[in-house]
């Protein structure tokens, strides 16, 4: 099982690790690639879910950032953009919410995550192979995947950071995989979260990609009672994020539409 940002979303991390003791997934075969803490109003209780369950976690920006005790988080927002604005606020309540022990345990993340299967080379990193916070979408070029890949030495790259879902076949055994948010939906105007799920198939490796639902107006409830931004809690009652300054002109376009992710790859 493969998931992106849980970011302080305690009701979809709650479903989540359901969902894997219902398809009887253990804890050491969930694999977090980066930012438990974000928009969300439970950030401690997130991380203290997250460590209890005993997944696999690797380095987000948010907990490079956090650990370092840095006065922004490091995402890679545009300055002065929306998305920037708004993060500031977001996560100065994320800062004052963790104790000592989560940011020692942030700390000791690693950047990334090495393993063999099924006779691929996997690589588990949070955003690109050269930076930690680097866009990679399912528009961005083909050219600088296999260029990542290639400089990686490895065949299979699993990434998170962008927060919508997709998989890429780059040309022979070469796959760049992301398994979408599970803290935020996925601007396609549906409340659903995503994780993914990757097994052994007679021809090596398949990802499919999986819907989850969750009680996304009690997360939505707890960020207001927090006094957190109102366009992040509307985004967990619409599907709409608040600003698309990230985004491609592609993945703009989709804006709204329910995503359609092909049979497993």
């Amino acid at each position: 099982m493969l998931f992106g940002g849980p970011y302080s979303n305690l009701q979809a991390t709650e479903a989540l690790q359901v969902e894997a003791k219902r398809l009887g997934i253990p804890p050491d075969h969930c694999i977090c690639t980066g930012d438990v803490v974000a928009y969300g109003a439970d950030p401690q209780a997130t991380v203290d879910l997250i460590r209890d369950w005993g997944v696999r976690v690797i380095l987000g920006n948010c907990e490079q950032s956090l650990a370092a005790g840095a006065d922004d988080c490091g995402c890679g927002f545009k300055e002065g953009s929306t998305c920037e604005v708004l993060s500031e606020g977001w996560y100065g309540f994320a800062k004052n919410s963790l104790n000592k022990n989560s940011l020692m345990w942030m700390s000791n993340l690693p950047a990334v995550l090495h393993f063999d299967y099924a006779g691929r080379n996997v690589l588990v990193l949070h955003g690109g192979f050269d930076n930690i916070n680097q866009f990679v979408f399912a528009s961005t070029s083909k050219t600088l995947k296999r260029r990542q890949l290639e400089a990686a030495q490895t065949d299979i790259i699993i990434g998170g950071h962008c927060g919508i879902p997709f998989t890429q076949n780059l040309g022979g055994k070469e796959v760049w995989h992301n398994a979408g948010a599970l803290g935020l939906p996925a601007n396609d105007g549906t409340t659903d979260v995503w994780y993914s799920l990757m097994q052994k198939s007679d021809t090596g490796v398949t990802f499919s990609h999986h819907r989850l639902a969750y009680d996304f107006a009690k997360s939505a409830k707890r960020m207001r009672t927090e006094k957190l931004a109102e366009g992040y809690a509307r985004t967990m009652e619409t599907g709409l994020w608040p600003s698309l300054d990230v985004l491609p002109s592609f993945e703009r376009k989709q804006t709204g539409r329910r995503l359609i992710l092909p049979e497993p790859l």
